[in-house]
């Protein structure tokens, strides 16, 4: 985990979210805890416990990307989980603890990925290697047998063959590491083994355990298969054949494991959805009424949440120390609706407000992945250079709040509609434009009100199309 002080990570965070400081700032304390944690006594850190974030504001407002950029900015394994999923079959839903096993799953792939790039170099030579074999494959050394007129008795010289080779193969070498070679096709033999996970899809395998899921695994044969492609292709198969081959199994899982238990992120969505109003205050719905559902989906979360012991496929994985994050609307519900002893696990509320006009001038200019930055790059590969008027900003802006006003406030998601509806027509005809020669576009406010105004004054259409 980064050393990063709470300060520098609102600072990174501002870069991409508007707003919401009490936000930024309560995730940014809980992160900057993890890393004091991290340098107390073994003991003492096992006693310490992480603060639990709980996110109240309407749809739109940033609280997925708040916590969505909190893991990429601290390298930590991260997962998305929507509460309201756990209750959609029966009475229990899905496998309450699969996002466990879909994190640990998260923290494989993140440390494939780095010790690939430390074995990168070693795996892209034998590559090579194994490339020059398949295009000069081996032979025997050419074997000449002279026969003495004197003696009557043969002897046997090699010629100069393996000196030959060796230049032929070097020569090869300059010539595929050039990339001259790439468009040369070569015959692969490529091992596949089916994932499980596919192949019992539909017997729930996820949920199943894990030690039959590993035997699973096991039993399932390889399959070999011999295929003709090009040397750029049969390049990249042959640097994924020995990262594997060069990366240690064991060391993989242990470490992804820890980084799971230590640094591991669970933001958990639509949180007020299995909020049962009543349940907070000691009161319970009828025995017919889906709060019962809700209630077993709070119950399941509890001992999770609590810090308890999930066995995956990889090995087994102790909760106690990761990070939860929930976050919902919280309209018709609160979270004093929650079971108390799950609203105990989230001592850390923090209320994040609607969005403004002025918010959505700031969304569309101040973030680097602002959505006029990322219209201009698209239209950019199309060779047409897009100019914003600040009046078309502020256009834009007015439209979504008008918007947010007369329909349903789904906070900056309306701005990708609306610029999306300005853009529709210059989006089409892009590369005709490039053919006629024109390089440069100007969106004025005027242009902005001509395409989506009458939509917004419509509310019937608007509906439709905002």
């Amino acid at each position: 985990m980064q050393n990063l002080t709470p300060q520098q990570i609102v600072h990174e965070l501002d870069r991409y979210i508007i707003g919401q400081a009490d936000a930024k700032r309560a995730v940014a304390v809980a992160i900057r805890n993890r890393w004091r944690r991290q340098q107390l006594d073994p003991q003492m850190a096992d006693e310490v416990l992480p603060k639990n974030i709980v996110m109240i504001g309407p749809t739109g407002v940033g609280k997925t990307e708040i916590a969505r950029r909190l893991a990429n900015l601290t390298v930590a394994p991260f997962i998305k989980v929507e509460a309201s999923k756990f209750t959609e079959v029966g009475y229990h839903g899905r496998d309450v603890e699969s996002m466990v096993r879909d994190l640990v799953d998260q923290a494989i792939a993140m440390v494939r990925t780095e010790q690939a790039e430390q074995v990168s170099e070693k795996a892209q030579a034998r590559a090579t290697e194994s490339l020059l074999d398949l295009l000069l494959p081996a032979t025997p050394n050419m074997v000449t047998v002279t026969t003495s007129s004197t003696s009557g008795r043969g002897y046997v010289t090699t010629d100069d063959s393996d000196e030959r080779r060796t230049h032929t193969r070097e020569r090869l070498r300059e010539q595929l590491l050039a990339g001259t070679l790439d468009d040369r096709e070569v015959e692969l033999t490529i091992t596949t083994k089916p994932a499980a996970s596919v192949m019992f899809a539909n017997m729930g395998l996820e949920q199943m355990d894990p030690d039959m899921a590993n035997m699973f695994e096991r039993i399932i044969p390889e399959q070999t298969k011999r295929r003709r492609v090009t040397v750029a292709e049969a390049r990249r198969i042959l640097i994924e054949q020995e990262t594997d081959k060069l990366i240690d199994r064991e060391k993989l899982t242990s470490e992804a494991i820890t980084r799971t238990q230590e640094s591991g992120i669970i933001f958990l969505d639509e949180m007020d959805k299995i909020a049962s109003p009543g349940v907070g205050d000691g009161k319970a719905g009828g025995s017919g009424s889906p709060d019962i559902s809700r209630q077993g989906v709070q119950r399941d979360l509890l001992p999770i949440v609590e810090g308890s012991t999930v066995t995956t496929r990889h090995g087994v994985v102790h909760t106690d120390h990761i990070l939860f994050i929930a976050a919902g609307a919280f309209h018709s519900a609160s979270v004093s609706d929650l079971m108390p002893e799950l609203q105990g696990r989230f001592p850390i509320r923090v209320e994040l407000s609607a969005l403004s006009r002025d918010d959505f001038v700031r969304i569309l200019t101040e973030p680097g992945n602002a959505l006029t930055k990322q219209q201009q790059a698209l239209l950019a590969v199309e060779g047409l250079e897009v100019h914003f008027e600040p009046a078309s900003i502020d256009a834009i802006a007015d439209l979504a709040a008008k918007a947010n006003s007369m329909l349903e406030n789904i906070g900056a998601r309306r701005l990708v509609t609306i610029v999306e509806k300005v853009f529709e027509q210059i989006n089409f005809d892009a590369p005709q434009r490039a053919d006629r020669g024109e390089t440069s576009i100007t969106i004025t406010a005027d242009f902005v009100r001509e395409q989506v105004a009458s939509i917004v004054q419509d509310e019937d259409l608007s509906r439709f199309v905002l």
